[in-house]
């Protein structure tokens, strides 16, 4: 049966802190002002890509878009960026690939969150990791994979952080068993900083007609334009601010900004596809469930 857990909206109140100059610069990146609609690589899968800001306008100091960031990490000495959400007010949800490679039983270090980032600019500021969760099997390289350690079944993390950022951007809802689906087909929202669009400065935002994948550990597949460093990012079903009603009823699925998955894997260019360990109960319910346990405050 399928489940779904609320979120919450935050304060929104800015706490900008300045983390990188970027060298593309405003006027660069103001000179792209296009979107790609209804593109298809030759996987065939329908997919919009743009920008998450309109023109003119930093839309992701907006909830729900600041409750999506970029996630910065290292992998011995190299430094690695992936995205990443908000799922309690000091809980995160990214790629468990994010955090560790697969079945080396060995986790990466020195995790730095921003909510919202935006072409180098931190506007809530950042949150550093105060302990990481992943599934054992992820973690000791047992785990169900239709491609082994790349299109797994539970390719996820949870990151409890060392400050409830969440209580000023918001969090996301998350849903899981299926949530939002109907007959294996859903409707996928997919935010992330890829560092193939705009190297990585400013959040994408993907839709696109999502499907599971049976040959492909049951993962849901969707087309998209983005590509590493999306890695992590939210696949939300309902993505907005919900109307008022008159006259008319919600359909059934109806909460709004639930994740029910993150971006694990893609096709890379050419068929333009990307995969996500769908959310179950096995999968994304333990970890949060053990992170509340040990963090109460951040839940």
């Amino acid at each position: 049966m399928s489940e779904v857990f609320g979120g919450g909206k935050g304060s929104g109140k800015l706490s900008p802190v300045v983390l990188v100059r970027v060298r593309a610069g405003a006027e660069a990146i103001n000179a792209q002002d296009s979107i790609t609609p209804q593109a298809f690589g030759s996987g065939d899968q329908v997919y919009t890509t743009s920008r998450t800001n309109a023109s003119g306008n930093a839309t992701t100091r907006y909830f729900p878009y600041r409750a999506a960031g970029k996630l910065w990490f290292k992998n011995g000495s190299i430094p690695s960026t992936c995205s990443a959400s908000l799922i309690k007010r000091g809980v995160m949800v990214t790629a468990a690939h994010c955090v560790a490679e697969f079945g080396k039983k060995q986790f990466y270090s020195a995790w730095r969150f921003a909510p919202g980032y935006d072409n180098g600019v931190a506007p809530f500021g950042q949150a550093t990791a105060k302990k990481v969760y992943v599934n054992s099997s992820y973690f000791d390289g047992t785990a169900s994979c239709a491609q082994s350690g790349v299109v797994c079944t539970n390719d996820i993390a949870v990151i409890v952080l060392n400050t409830n950022i969440g209580n000023t951007t918001g969090w996301y809802g998350y849903g899981v068993n299926g949530y939002g689906y109907r007959n294996n087909q859903v409707l996928i929202s997919q935010l992330g900083y890829p560092g193939g669009l705009d190297k990585s400065n400013l959040q994408m935002r993907t839709e696109s007609q999502g499907y599971v994948s049976a040959v492909d550990s049951n993962n849901t597949v969707i087309g998209s334009l983005q590509n590493g460093g999306s890695s992590g990012g939210p696949w939300l079903v309902n993505l907005g601010m919900a109307p008022s009603l008159s006259g008319i009823s919600f359909g059934s699925a109806a909460s709004y900004n639930i994740v029910v998955g993150v971006t694990s894997w893609g096709w890379g260019n050419g068929q333009q596809q990307q995969g996500a360990s769908s959310f179950t109960s096995d999968n994304i319910l333990p970890l949060v469930s053990l992170a509340c346990k040990d963090f109460p405050s951040s839940c």
